[in-house]
């Protein structure tokens, strides 16, 4: 899992970033707006943005402006999103590679990510995008991600790598979403 994050092959994958959730998150602020540029590039450089929501009538809706920036939005009950939802439907056959940032990173991130490792993603786990109550739980997280063969990435790193070059005719517009 050592190749860069390819803009054709990617998707970005929002879990469970919702209303209720997110003020108990441990720096719930700087997870979603480290989520905000990666859906903001991604639409900038048109890949696609499926957003997830476990249990909305428990949680409520994803964080406002996030559920309109998602392309799609896929409701769940399981942890594992891949599990008795549309989603992986949803996902285009020709983009293997799924970047995945929301929250909690020991539940349902976690859950997902092993879902899709399963179902032959490529998977990137965005360290600064993904949130839990408490840090030690995201720590371990990111670590059995990792383990299972998610490659663990910065929401720096997948803009730029996505970017390629400088030279990109996107590069000033998503330049600006990160400084």
């Amino acid at each position: 899992m050592n190749a860069p994050c390819n803009a054709k092959r990617s998707t970005l994958l929002v879990v469970d970033l919702q209303e209720r959730l997110m003020p108990v998150i441990h720096e719930a602020e700087s997870v979603v707006a480290r989520a905000r540029v990666l859906i903001d590039a991604a639409r900038l450089l048109e890949i696609p943005v499926i957003g997830t929501e476990q249990n909305p009538l428990s949680l409520g809706p994803s964080a406002p402006p996030l559920r309109e920036l998602c392309d799609e939005m896929v409701t769940k009950i399981h942890f594992d999103a891949c599990i008795e939802t549309p989603l992986l439907d949803r996902f285009d056959p020709e983009r293997d590679e799924v970047i995945v940032v929301g929250c909690e990173a020991h539940v349902c991130v976690l859950q997902t990510v092993f879902g899709l490792l399963r179902h032959n993603y490529r998977v990137r786990l965005v360290s600064d995008a993904i949130g839990s109550r408490n840090p030690l739980d995201k720590a371990a997280a990111i670590e059995r991600a990792r383990d299972a063969g998610a490659g663990p990435v910065t929401s720096e790193m997948v803009v730029f790598e996505w970017l390629h070059h400088c030279k990109h005719p996107k590069f000033r517009e998503v330049l600006k979403l990160v400084k």
